[in-house]
């Protein structure tokens, strides 16, 4: 999928047509593999004639053209239902997490000067039309104020948030009519939930207020750094921001071993606080939201609109599980998963105790005696290969609890990251730090 120019469907009319040509598309897809096949004195079945290479490439480019609440959905199925889909659709969505097609410059200057006014050029020395970013609810752009000040603009797409509720239930339609998921997969719950978060992440005043509020929480953090909020620049559509300089930190790969050990420690510490202590999580996984200064040696965050703000009984329980995890305790992760909403009284023994081992496997670095070797841990493979697959078949297939959806976005990304750095970080003594006065 190759990043350029494309104009964003503003009305739900023309976004309804992209997803019916995508249907067509996807059907015909079908039938030519399927003529191939047969053509071979093949007769496969019809949801194997339909997830193909070619299909998964149409998919991706046209959720991304989109942008908004189909894309959103097109990414968390990327992360939430990877084994449900063949590794060529996983692939080709999850390359939605990492570009999108961004506006022309016509449909972008429409958008500021409906929000800042027609002279809203005599504000600035400098304004970047080729944005830096583009992902599914906006684009980021680099700016300079007449007084000097380099700011970040991130600019909503038209029309996103109008769209929300609508795209999301054309996408679910589409995945239920072709079909893209087994028919047994439950996605209410995962949908709804994606509609919930989608209007949050499209509020750009509100993501303002996370920004603030993560800067009051982090402001005893000198090795940390994050944007302030232009006020006056600022509305529901357009987010203005100090700018972050610093590198991408995934390009630390090639750095010294200490570097990358203390880069990776400092952000497992930062998740393990908004988890464990502050209760508001930035849940967006994408590495681009993480900059590294060489000059100030500071880490830069970005990008608060997925906040989450978790209430006090569901961090109570999310400990609890984190805690039983930990400390190896099956039967009590069993019993705090239940709590939690992974299981319920009617789950059978076996899968229980799958969802058990699979979050103890997921804790293994939180239970490995001084630093864990992140670039050297087959932790990935052992989570798909284990009893996930006795707990979560096709057959038992189910969404974790929606509220914890975009948490575990976050943790994968974390583990991600660091395996990507091939950190060694102590994460054991990061987590008894945080759990320490915890009942056991």
């Amino acid at each position: 999928m190759t990043t350029r120019p494309a104009a964003v469907p503003s009305h739900r009319a023309s976004r309804l047509m992209h997803l019916g040509g995508l249907a067509v598309g996807l059907a015909g897809g079908m039938f030519a593999e399927g003529a191939r096949r047969m053509a071979q004195g093949q007769l496969p079945p019809v949801r194997e004639l339909l997830l193909t290479p070619d299909n998964a490439a149409r998919l991706a480019d046209k959720l991304s053209r989109l942008r908004g609440a189909a894309m959103k959905v097109g990414q968390l199925l990327s992360m939430e239902a990877g084994e449900l889909l063949p590794p060529e659709f996983t692939a080709a969505l999850a390359r939605l997490r990492e570009d999108a097609h961004f506006m022309p410059l016509g449909q972008l200057a429409d958008v500021l000067e409906a929000n800042w006014g027609s002279d809203w050029e005599r504000r600035f020395q400098r304004f970047g039309f080729t944005p830096l970013a583009a992902a599914s609810i906006g684009q980021v752009h680099e700016a300079v104020l007449k007084d000097g000040r380099r700011l970040a603009v991130k600019v909503q797409y038209p029309g996103v948030r109008r769209s929300i509720d609508s795209d999301v239930d054309n996408v679910a339609a589409l995945l239920r009519v072709l079909p893209l998921l087994p028919g047994e997969a439950r996605l209410d719950e995962l949908l709804a939930e994606a509609k919930r978060q989608l209007h949050e992440e499209a509020d750009y005043l509100r993501e303002a207020e996370h920004i603030r509020l993560f800067n009051r929480l982090l402001a005893n953090e000198p090795h940390l750094m994050l944007p302030e909020v232009v006020d006056e620049l600022t509305t529901s559509d357009v987010l203005a921001m100090s700018f972050v300089p610093g590198v991408p930190v995934e390009s630390l790969a090639g750095a010294e071993q200490a570097l990358r050990d203390g880069v990776a420690a400092r952000l497992v510490e930062l998740l393990l606080r908004e988890l464990l202590e502050f209760g508001v999580v930035q849940t967006d996984p994408n590495f681009a939201n993480f900059r590294y200064d060489p000059d100030t040696r500071r880490i830069g965050l970005l990008d608060f609109g997925a906040t989450r703000v978790y209430p006090p009984q569901r961090l109570y329980q999310v400990r609890a599980l984190m805690q039983a995890a930990c400390a190896g305790d099956a039967r009590g992760v069993e019993r705090a998963a239940l709590h939690a909403g992974y299981l319920d009284e009617t789950d059978p023994l076996p899968r229980r105790r799958a969802v058990a081992e699979l979050f103890l496997l997921v804790a293994e670095p939180a239970r490995h005696t001084g630093a864990y070797d992140f670039g050297r841990s087959d932790l990935t493979l052992r989570l798909r290969d284990s009893s996930y697959a006795l707990g979560f078949d096709r057959g038992h297939w189910r969404p974790p609890p929606a509220d914890l959806i975009f948490l575990h976005r976050k943790l994968a990304g974390c583990f991600l990251l660091c395996a990507r750095l091939e950190a060694r970080v102590d994460v054991a003594g990061l987590m008894a730090r945080q759990l320490d006065g915890w009942p056991a």
